[in-house]
């Protein structure tokens, strides 16, 4: 029973009938919350050509409503605002619909295909907090467009080759002495990401020192010893010398070991990975084709440029003097392969916006090359993530860690919730313990980090993020706790949340709370139309704070009226089971108990 569609069609024949000859175009609002009614119809549009006031329209389709629609139970004018709310009978057909629908919220398959590439780690370091932002987004976009009825495809492309890898190589080569994951006691990608901060001081003592010679620093910067053999050790890389090649397969390999540790802790996995010392060199044939067609030109130095003035973006050079590509190069050909493995429908990267412009420019590159995908290519920009010390700098070392962050925050919920539960956790044991506050800190993280517009810079406070009464991952994990332990007392008097619900008098909030779980649907639509977890977020946020509303204000197990009891059963399971498939399309799991 879709309630928002019958009632727009009882307004659109009572415009027919008191309006003759006005057909319009009707659309509902939810209700602000500071007056009576789920649904409002703006009635101001109707004014002028009707010629009344907004409210005497109002008034006239509200009295017609009344006594024509089969589930309109009450109206109220505000202005130009008709509040209409709905019959209690409907309310519970909608409840019965969505107790009896285990898939309640997973849209039919729509025969489109979706790419979604996110990730995007560097093998010289760690994952980060900013990478952090990056694979929630990623993942939790993924899961939102499946639940959406898309076929999603989840990619990552590894930064593998190139200056920066090769500074920790170096770095590795000179100060390692044979040092490994196993005799440092760190994870591959810590090793490696130590080596990378060493090269950082010693590269800038050999800058400072040719400066306190005489030395512009610029110049400085590219004569430094180390600069040189870096540059050196990517030509070799690049030439394939043996000795270089095996050093850098040993030390990404530990690398990527690190990395699945991390990814596995946070609930991430990709369909295909791709590695930039694979796809480096491919677009170099899409740009001779550019050239042939027109899209392309050649300067005096034989280097290869795109004049994409017209649309705004200025002159971009797609390849060296040298015949060597750019990162632009690569990317033409990294999208053009990912299309012909997966011939996706729609391909989405998730990248901070420090690559906007690329980005801009790549996918005018693709219109202008009369790709046949180019014209559904979308970045999904997120901004940047700070700590309350301030933006994070890798090089020098200052960079958190995600998997410090992770312990962190776990850290951070363990404390919160031990002191929330007043002694109810010594009936954990230590591994279920230690569960739960793994549980409740990826959930502090990740919702934290979801439930912010991806667009917007953000600060990300670990204290705040674990709190168990504010709009926390952890409060809704609480809730979903909470109902659970309803549901396990309600079977030990052997009273049922399942079956059909009777015919009965709902109180406001319990309409209120029908309301809003008929609206998931539409929510994990509006998510996936604009790559946004946050309205997942403040659905579910929204959903369990109306949860412990109804829960503050009726009794549930306590209430002596049969069909009362079991309609708030009823109600009380399908939320959640529904704040379990919001917080699941964030990435985050939710407790049984705590």
């Amino acid at each position: 029973m879709d309630i928002q569609s019958i009632v727009e069609a009882d307004i659109l024949r009572s415009i027919a009938e008191l309006y003759p000859g006005h057909p319009g175009v009707v659309q509902l609002t939810p209700t602000k919350k500071e007056f009576e009614g789920q649904y409002t119809f703006v009635t101001f549009p109707y004014t002028k050509v009707l010629r009344q006031a907004p409210a005497q329209i109002g008034q006239a389709i509200g009295n017609w409503l009344l006594e024509n629609s089969s589930i309109v139970r009450a109206f109220n004018v505000v202005q130009g605002f008709l509040n209409i709310s709905i019959a209690d009978a409907a309310w519970l057909e909608i409840l019965n619909d969505i107790a009896a629908d285990p898939s309640f919220g997973i849209l039919p398959k729509k025969g489109q295909s979706v790419m979604v590439e996110f990730s995007s780690p560097n093998t010289n370091k760690p994952l980060h907090l900013g990478h952090l932002r990056n694979n929630f987004l990623g993942d939790s976009v993924s899961r939102i467009l499946d639940a959406g009825g898309y076929d999603v495809v989840k990619t990552c492309i590894v930064n593998d080759r190139g200056v920066h890898i090769c500074k920790s190589m170096l770095a590795y080569k000179l100060f390692g002495n044979g040092e490994t994951p196993e005799s440092a006691g760190m994870k591959g990608d810590h090793l490696i990401g130590k080596y990378y901060v060493l090269f950082d001081k010693a590269y800038k003592a050999q800058i400072e020192e040719m400066v306190n010679q005489g030395a512009v620093k610029e110049e400085a910067e590219k004569r430094a010893p180390l600069m040189q053999e870096v540059q050196q050790m990517l030509r070799l890389w690049e030439q394939g010398d043996p000795e270089t090649v095996a050093l850098w397969r040993k030390l990404n390999d530990w690398v990527y070991a690190g990395f699945d540790v991390t990814y596995k802790t946070i609930g991430v996995s990709f369909d295909k990975t791709y590695y930039e010392s694979n796809t480096y060199l491919l677009g170099k044939e899409i740009v001779e084709e550019g050239i042939q067609k027109g899209v392309f030109y050649r300067k005096e130095d034989n280097s290869v440029w795109i004049d994409l003035t017209e649309e705004g973006l200025d002159q971009k050079l797609v390849l060296r003097s040298d015949g060597t590509s750019v990162y632009m190069t690569q990317d033409l050909g990294t999208t053009d392969l990912k299309f012909q493995d997966f011939h996706s429908d729609r391909q989405i990267w998730v990248v901070g916006n420090e690559q906007d412009y690329h980005f801009n420019v790549l996918f005018a590159i693709l219109r202008r090359l009369e790709r046949p995908y180019a014209r559904e290519l979308y970045h999904l920009s997120y901004g940047m993530v700070d700590l309350p010390t301030g933006k994070m700098k890798s090089r020098e070392g200052t960079v958190v860690d995600a998997d410090d962050l992770i312990q962190e925050t776990t850290d951070a919920a363990s404390t919160a919730a031990d002191e929330a539960a007043k002694g109810k956790l010594d009936e954990f044991d230590e591994a279920e313990k230690k569960a739960l506050f793994q549980m409740l800190g990826l959930g502090a993280l990740k919702y934290y980090l979801l439930k912010v517009d991806p667009q917007k810079r953000m600060q990300f406070n670990p204290a705040e993020s674990v709190d168990l009464h504010g709009n926390t991952g952890p409060y809704i994990q609480y809730v979903h706790a909470r109902i659970q332990s309803i549901l396990r007392k309600a079977v030990a008097i052997n009273t049922i949340a399942g079956g059909t619900v009777a015919a009965t008098q709902l109180d406001d909030v319990e309409q209120q709370l029908v309301f809003l779980l008929s609206q998931y649907p539409q929510r994990v639509t509006e998510a996936g139309t604009n790559f946004a977890p946050s309205y997942i977020a403040q659905y579910a946020y929204e959903l369990a704070k109306t949860f412990n509303q109804f829960y503050d204000k009726l009794s549930i197990l306590k209430e002596t009226d049969a069909v009362k009891l079991h309609a708030r059963l009823v109600l009380s399971k399908s939320v959640g089971e529904t704040i379990r498939k919001a917080m699941g399309l964030l990435g985050i799991d939710v407790p049984e108990r705590m």
